[in-house]
């Protein structure tokens, strides 16, 4: 009869924490959608001519995304009335499918070292995921809505295990940052009075050292689990059970899951530069690939919760976006709300709309288990 009862009590609980996550992903985006700012506000803070520094203007674009107001759905209303931007729009969600079946495959060929999971499988995990994370701070919550899908292994191990994919995406997106950083500020500052030729040398060494160690700490990140068992001895002997699992990765397996990080790089760079050219941001191929990184590298350094996640991003968009306008060609007003409808664009369809398809899975998950005898 106990057995029973801790088989009912489990479903209760699983069912219980699945609509806490269904309902929680379908609010944030709800939030997202129907009560962020007007695209005009947005503009105005970040035009002031009260001689606001940056990280005001990010401050208070990013309050605006916290009160009931928008024009969010209006705007996109009007801007689909064109119909030459459809062709845009197709090209962005095909590589929405691209960006998170590439992750798919990278989950598949990480957590097969401790489950057998087809892709399609893999798939729904990424997906959950998603739906977990979108309310999250910086989406750490993806990490957990995974593993759940896993039938035979302990999710303690997904969670390290996925965490290496996490790793790895971080990796690239500090690295392409810092070449595009090396290459960036001689053309942006070069007039600047405090540019040097030593400064130019110390960027470089410096990106240097960023790549090197990354690359470095990556691929000896099998070293973990040993390193972490001398620190903490026997005092937690499950943990190190846990982590151990990164010890199975060999370095060539390491460098395909690089290599798979960077190809999904690719894919969400190119969503956002087809998004500036939809919403008439006009950038050379090579300026526009340079500032994309810029952005994805200061995103990954400033910690966000998620509902202000757009409004750092449409910020720092802007920042970078303006620089270029400003040195190379006019700035106009519909530059600013141009810069802002990509950027939620880019949230729309990569976050929300995964978000949503995931909650069709999150319903699949246990999070509670029948304890093994």
């Amino acid at each position: 009869m106990k057995f029973l009862a801790n088989i009912h009590k489990n479903k209760a609980y699983n069912l219980l924490v699945r609509i806490v996550i269904i309902l929680a992903t379908y609010f944030f985006v709800y939030k997202k959608l129907f009560h962020s700012p007007s695209l005009s506000e947005i503009s105005n803070i970040w035009n002031s001519t009260s001689g606001l520094s940056v990280f005001e203007k990010i401050y208070g674009i990013t309050g605006l995304f916290f009160t009931p107001k928008t024009d969010f759905i209006i705007f996109f209303k009007d801007v689909f009335k064109d119909p030459n931007l459809y062709l845009f729009g197709i090209w962005v969600l095909i590589l929405m499918v691209v960006n998170w079946g590439i992750e798919s495959l990278k989950w598949q060929f990480l957590i097969n070292k401790i489950e057998n999971v087809s892709f399609f499988k893999s798939f729904e995990a990424v997906l959950s995921g998603v739906s977990v994370s979108i309310f999250t701070p910086n989406r750490i919550g993806e990490w957990f809505g995974r593993v759940f899908i896993l039938k035979k292994s302990n999710p303690w191990k997904g969670v390290f295990i996925t965490m290496i994919g996490s790793f790895s995406q971080l990796l690239i997106t500090l690295i392409v940052g810092s070449i595009s950083l090396a290459f960036y500020v001689p053309i942006y500052f070069k007039d600047h009075g405090i540019y040097s030729n030593y400064l130019l040398y110390g960027l470089i060494f410096l990106v240097i050292v960023i790549i090197g160690t990354s690359l470095l700490v990556f691929l000896n990140i099998t070293s973990l689990p040993l390193f972490l068992s001398r620190i903490l001895h026997k005092r937690f002997v499950h943990f190190n059970d846990y982590v151990s699992v990164i010890s199975d990765y060999s370095g060539l397996e390491l460098l395909t899951v690089l290599l798979l990080s960077f190809l999904r790089y690719c894919v969400f760079t190119l969503q956002f530069y087809i998004l500036l050219m939809m919403f008439s941001i006009e950038i050379p191929l090579l300026h526009g690939l340079m500032i994309i990184s810029l952005i994805f590298f200061i995103m990954t350094a400033i910690p966000t919760v998620t509902m202000a996640e757009l409004g750092v991003r449409g910020s720092v968009s802007l920042y970078f976006i303006d620089l270029y306008f400003a040195k190379f060609g006019a700035m106009t007003e519909n530059i600013d709300i141009g810069v802002v409808s990509s950027t939620s664009t880019l949230w729309l369809i990569n976050l929300a709309v995964p978000a949503i398809l995931g909650t069709f899975f999150v319903y699949r998950l246990n999070f509670f288990r029948k304890r093994s005898s």
